[in-house]
């Protein structure tokens, strides 16, 4: 365990282009404004966008008396981003050992303070980096993102094999871009077809966290640097993230239960 964090929450995808990144910075943002202390881990060390998505570029990171790193903080979130190290636009051509070392670092010489959640947004697929993160540390429970699309559909479950063979617990399942809503008229249209996400959890035996819709302004807050949940708090897409964030929390709860020696 990381000392003083309670919870650590991977949240993967089977493919990238599901908004993975994304719903992983906006559920922390909705943990966070639901009162919890919360920090946001961008382990995608190939494409990092957290720092582009709270807007952070160019600041770069410091250390503490012990040498231990600070994260940097938006909108009263600590967020540690591989893209507040490295020059902007460098490629991360980085095999397994170093990929490891990072992760590593990034768990054991950060001073994240006391948290009740860590956020770690993971790289599409199933690679080294959530190898590494499962061994070390202990992962309270991994969230998966999909479209309801059908092709998305087959690669996120590969994501939820991932989990179970690393001793992760499957927390539930989460749908992004579940449906186009028009920002005339408001009609929902089910661009990548309907109910895939919450067939998955079906099939999976796990929760259903919920859907969020495809609109102009998450896609637009996310690139000012400004994320839906601080643009638009009161918006439609906010408050699908809100549930989805006291759904994540009571799967946690269950989760704790259940780990709770007999007496």
């Amino acid at each position: 365990p990381i000392l003083e964090v309670k919870n650590v929450v991977a949240v993967g995808s089977g493919k990238g282009g599901v908004g993975k990144s994304t719903v992983a910075a906006n559920l922390a943002l909705a943990l966070l404004q639901e009162g919890a202390r919360v920090g946001l881990l961008d382990a995608d060390l190939y494409g990092p966008s957290q720092a582009k998505m709270f807007g952070l570029e160019g600041e770069r990171l410091k250390v503490d008396q012990n040498r231990k790193i600070l994260p940097l903080e938006a909108f009263g979130l600590k967020v540690l981003s591989i893209a507040n190290i490295v020059p902007p636009g460098q490629a991360m051509i980085w095999r397994g050992p170093i990929l490891h070392g990072t992760i590593k670092q990034f768990l054991e010489e950060v001073n994240w303070g006391e948290l009740d959640y860590l956020v770690v947004d993971l790289p599409p697929g199933t690679g080294d980096v959530q190898l590494s993160l499962a061994q070390l540390t202990k992962v309270s429970g991994g969230v998966i993102v999909t479209t309801p699309q059908e092709v998305a559909l087959i690669d996120a479950e590969r994501a939820a094999d991932m989990f179970k063979k690393v001793q992760v617990p499957l927390l539930g399942v989460l749908e992004n871009m579940s449906h186009f809503l028009c920002p005339h008229c408001g009609k929902p249209t089910p661009i990548f077809g309907e109910g895939g996400g919450r067939r998955l959890a079906e099939k999976l035996k796990t929760r259903f966290l919920g859907e969020i819709p495809l609109t102009l302004p998450l896609r637009e807050s996310g690139d000012r640097g400004r994320p839906i949940l601080v643009e638009n708090p009161e918006g439609p897409e906010a408050e699908a993230f809100r549930r989805a964030a006291r759904e994540l929390a009571a799967a946690l709860s269950v989760q704790a239960f259940i780990a709770l020696p007999m007496a």
